[in-house]
């Protein structure tokens, strides 16, 4: 941990303020550099990671760590997703059962590969096994939430004092290449089939980049989106107590997304009268703002020059890892899914939580269908398998792992 004289402390409010910044700073750059736009980085990502790089170069400079409070990140992490809970209906649901059921086997099947891959960086490096996984599924579609977790106990277990660094690590690099390929994939796979989005539905995050749907936004309409998402997250805070009583642990955003499709599903067909902001351009304004700001503040808080001090052995793993994620995207996920532009934009999806994190591949998708057109589905079945079923999964492959 830095020595608190040489941390500089950014408060909580401040640092929310400097991720409006950052993100007009990646819209910015998002203009000016052609290659940013034309493979659809999203515009957080450019300006938390250019920010990123200023926090590293000034710790090069004067050996002081920033440190930003991200007290307000996590509120905004919650209310995304209820958002996008509140987007959802039933027949949705319904028409991609079939397609979440893939997409698990497709999730679980790759995560034996990210952690074969992770054995296979280990041995040629000389490593214990078990930090094979902090090199793989627990750091990658794990996140830094699993990272954190586990490498201390493999620290512990094996020995090798560094496992907490290479977990954490890992997990920051790996939400670096996650938001900087799946654009890039997208792209490639939606120009090679000549494939197009549903134009005439309403975005389920954010707006296009050229198309004004002729709907208005105002403040009752804004502030009613606002209300029905923060119902939606007490409602999932009061069930995030139950199910924790119940001795299970999940993030606190994923009974937030149910507790909104569970409200979106019944209170307009019980107050039909009510006006709901299910579908209005005043819920997608607040899911794209939630979205963006989370995901600038997570980009510029990250440590990179942690990332140079493990130097050669992390970064041949890594893109190991990128080079099997792209191969497994390309030749299994896209035609599995359907070959069409629903599977495209999964695709950017997947390679934003299967090297990063679930806001990571929502960002990624709604940069591709801003540009493309909406694809609803993806919206929903996405985060309900990588922000729940997965998490389940992977504790079972971390334990297989670490055991061998």
């Amino acid at each position: 941990m830095a020595d608190q004289a040489a941390t500089i402390i950014v408060p909580a409010f401040i640092a929310a303020t400097l991720g409006f910044i950052v993100f007009f700073l990646g819209a910015l750059l998002t203009r000016r550099v052609s290659f940013l736009k034309n493979y659809n980085i999203p515009e957080p990502v450019s300006g938390g990671i250019a920010v990123a790089f200023l926090t590293w170069i000034w710790f090069s400079l004067t050996g002081r760590e920033i440190v930003f409070e991200m007290d307000v990140r996590d509120y905004l992490l919650v209310l995304f997703f209820a958002t996008i809970g509140l987007n959802a209906r039933i027949a949705d649901l319904l028409r991609g059962g079939r397609l979440l059921f893939i997409l698990l086997v497709l999730t679980v099947g790759f995560m034996l590969l990210q952690n074969l891959v992770g054995l296979l960086g280990v041995t040629f490096f000389g490593l214990p096994n078990a930090v094979s996984v902090l090199l793989g599924s627990a750091s990658l579609i794990g996140g830094h939430g699993t990272a954190i977790a586990w490498g201390p106990q493999i620290g512990e277990m094996t020995g090798f004092n560094a496992a907490a660094e290479v977990g954490i690590a890992t997990a920051t690099l790996g939400l670096v290449l996650a938001a900087l390929i799946g654009g890039p994939i997208a792209k490639w796979l939606i120009d090679r089939h000549h494939l197009s989005g549903e134009t005439d539905q309403t975005p389920v995050v954010g707006l296009s980049y050229d198309n004004d749907t002729g709907e208005s936004v105002n403040h009752v309409s804004l502030m009613r989106a606002t209300l029905a998402a923060h119902i939606a997250i007490l409602l999932g805070w009061v069930a995030h107590q139950f199910i924790g009583e119940m001795g299970l642990k999940l993030p606190l955003f994923v009974p937030c997304l149910l507790m909104g499709i569970l409200m979106s599903n019944t209170i307009p067909y019980v107050l039909s009268s009510l006006t709901w902001p299910a579908g209005s351009k005043a819920l997608a304004v607040l899911s794209d703002y939630a979205l963006s700001v989370f995901l600038a503040m997570s980009l510029m808080s990250m440590k990179l020059w942690t990332l140079a001090e493990l130097g050669g052995p992390l970064i041949a793993v890594l893109l190991m890892q990128v080079v099997m994620t792209v191969a497994f995207i390309l030749f299994v996920v896209f035609r599995v899914i359907g070959r069409g532009y629903l599977a495209a934009v999964l695709s950017a999806g997947f390679a934003g939580f299967a090297l990063g994190a679930t806001p990571t591949a929502i960002a990624n998708m709604s940069s591709v269908t801003k540009r493309y057109g909406a694809a609803p589905l993806a919206f929903i079945v996405l985060p309900l398998v990588s922000a729940f079923f997965v998490d389940l999964a992977n504790a079972f492959a971390i334990r297989f792992f670490v055991g061998l």
